[in-house]
């Protein structure tokens, strides 16, 4: 395969990944991950965030942020593969959450690793708004 051609697909994946997380369809989205994939989140006590590792635990993870705002879009995405092995997207994350009923609003970026042709770790990073 070509380096053109690996490009291509990666970025092919991250888009449906992106449109999967915006459908809020988690079964789709755990389709493109390996099973053992890693995910920290952008908030938690440990440096790295929370961790979720593994398709029962992304499934509750995923599902949990579109529990606490319902009506949460990802928006101008954007994203770049780089490498065999690596790319990111940025992104506008927008929602209103559950509990007090605030606007969110934060930019933020995800830094994924694949491994045969799905993803095995997602890094996300977001701005902190001040509210």
């Amino acid at each position: 395969m070509t380096d053109d051609t690996q490009t291509q697909r990666q970025l092919d994946l991250l888009d449906r990944f992106a449109q999967a997380w915006n459908a809020h369809n988690v079964d789709a989205l755990l389709s493109m991950v390996t099973q053992d994939c890693v995910y920290d989140a952008s908030t938690g006590s440990e440096l790295h965030g929370t961790r979720y590792q593994g398709h029962d635990q992304l499934r509750r993870a995923f599902a949990g942020v579109w529990e606490a705002i319902p009506d949460a879009r990802w928006e101008q995405a954007r994203h770049v593969a780089y490498g065999a092995e690596r790319g990111f997207t940025e992104w506008v994350f927008r929602g209103t959450r559950l509990a007090d009923g605030v606007q969110v609003d934060s930019w933020g970026i995800d830094v994924f690793e694949f491994r045969d042709g799905l993803i095995a770790y997602k890094n996300t990073f977001r701005k902190m708004v001040t509210i």
